[in-house]
């Protein structure tokens, strides 16, 4: 029996148990990751599996149903009680479920990879990671550290609606961490940023990061913020970095357009949002300079796929166009709730998750200004680079974020370092301030967004640019 045989074979027996819909992923997964540190290979993790998982919908209920062999009768009897599931459920009525169109397509999708990350020998990639790691380390790094993570995944998607599509996206990624230890704290630099950087790539992805090239640099940094004076405390202008722009996007504006908080369906994890749809289409959400875009086709993003779990074809739309909301990030069942005419944007972590409205590629389209011409435009503000801690609140509205590393900006030139920066503000006042934006973006991958109960994890990407922004508060300790 074939992928799509199993998955057809669940999706019949989802219906011929009176489901009105129903669709079936079969799963391949094969994800390897390695972590160093000072000169040492401390960790190395290689798992594979393989599963079904199929989802039901019987009146105003879903039922969802995995199981770890995607054989012929195991398929049958998954499928079968995803609808005994979403019967069950159904016996506590609740609003009817429609579902947007989605046109059923026969297709086959693979992200671009020049070098299969899997095949690259294994002492190479110990190589590289004990070397970049002994590297800091000698140039004065406490702890040297560094790390790659591969993702290879197959999927094959059938629907009652006749989806026929499988899907082959490959993903790489990683980075390398400096900190330093003083009599009354520790400093860190990342690069390339502090989570590291990932992308839908092969191999390329790490050896276009060029690690050796960087490890004296973060090393002679994360030093010299041993010694550096403590970021001021005040209100001041702010140039934020696209590496940190990266988690500003995706905490106060990828989580807030999430249409399954919006409704409410959504509150277990990190809360709901503080966006009403009654403004969608009229609220200023930031100056004219914003716009964001929900864009799944992005080559290289980490969060861009040919299809979604439920066998939408991605497409780009503006989440945020001039300073104004006008998407969501939305499934089916969810926009048709909501009255919109698309969805395209539900992943699963796995065959064995039920599939959520999840963040695609959401970040900035490219502003008119270079970073030199907003240090050159500010006589007085502070710029930040690269993420330390972030904290905000369940309506992702209030915000305060922690930086690496800043410098002072004084009469257009860029000063002195500064320790500890931090940042806080209440979203849209904050994207209102932003008069300046990058004319260069950067796509940053985020490997590890958090959402759901039980919690899953999905793979984010933010193109995000240098920005600046009005009269924000820096230097608040708590």
């Amino acid at each position: 029996m074939t992928e799509f045989d199993a998955a057809t074979a669940a999706v019949e027996a989802a219906l011929a148990a009176g489901a009105r819909y129903a669709d079936a992923r079969v799963m391949l997964r094969s994800d390897e990751s390695m972590s160093a540190r000072n000169g040492a290979v401390t960790a190395l993790n290689r798992s594979d599996d393989a599963g079904l998982g199929v989802r039901a919908l019987v009146g105003s209920s879903w039922g969802y149903f995995a199981v770890p062999d995607p054989g012929g009768a195991a398929a049958r009897d998954a499928g079968r009680t995803a609808a005994e599931i979403a019967r069950a459920s159904a016996s506590v009525p609740g609003p009817a479920i429609d579902l947007v169109p989605a046109p059923a397509e026969v297709a086959s999708w693979a992200s671009p990879c020049e070098e299969d990350p899997l095949s690259v020998p294994l002492s190479e990639k110990g190589d590289l990671m004990t070397s970049v790691t002994a590297d800091l380390h000698r140039a004065g790094a406490d702890l040297g550290e560094a790390q790659y993570h591969i993702w290879d995944h197959r999927t094959w998607f059938v629907s009652s609606e006749g989806h026929r599509i499988d899907q082959h996206i490959r993903k790489c990624g990683g980075g390398m961490w400096a900190t330093t230890v003083g009599e009354h704290e520790t400093q860190r630099r990342s690069y390339p940023c502090f989570r590291g950087q990932y992308g839908t790539a092969g191999w390329e992805q790490i050896r276009g990061l060029d690690l050796p090239a960087h490890t004296a640099r973060i090393a002679d940094e994360a030093k010299a913020l041993l010694r550096a004076p403590a970021c001021p405390a005040g209100e001041t202008t702010v140039i934020i970095g696209s590496e940190q722009m990266m988690l500003q996007i995706h905490e106060s504006v990828g989580h807030a357009i999430e249409l399954d908080r919006i409704l409410g369906w959504e509150a277990a994890m990190a809360g709901t949002s503080w966006l009403d749809l009654a403004g969608l289409g009229d609220l200023r959400y930031g100056s004219e300079l914003m716009n964001i875009v929900i864009d799944p086709t992005l080559p290289g993003g980490l969060g861009s796929f040919g299809y979604d779990d439920e066998g939408t074809r991605a497409q780009r739309r503006y989440a945020v166009k001039n300073g104004i909301w006008v998407g969501v990030l939305a499934g089916r069942d969810s926009a048709a709730v909501a009255g919109l005419d698309y969805g395209g944007s539900v992943r699963a972590d796995g065959w064995s998750k039920m599939p959520m409205v999840r963040m695609t590629n959401v970040g900035f389209e490219p502003g008119p200004h270079t970073l030199d011409e907003m240090l050159d435009a500010t006589d007085d503000g502070v710029y930040m680079e690269n993420n330390r801690s972030w904290s905000i609140d369940d309506k992702r509205l209030n915000f305060q974020f922690g930086c690496e590393i800043a410098w002072e900006v004084k009469n257009g030139r860029r000063g002195r370092m500064l320790r500890n920066p931090t940042y806080t503000g209440i979203g849209p006042t904050f994207w209102r301030s932003m008069d300046m934006l990058g004319s260069e973006t950067t796509t940053w991958g985020t490997p590890n967004c958090g959402k759901g109960q039980p919690g899953q994890i999905g793979h984010t990407g933010h193109p995000a640019a240098p920005a600046r922004f009005q009269n924000v508060r820096v230097g608040v300790s708590g």
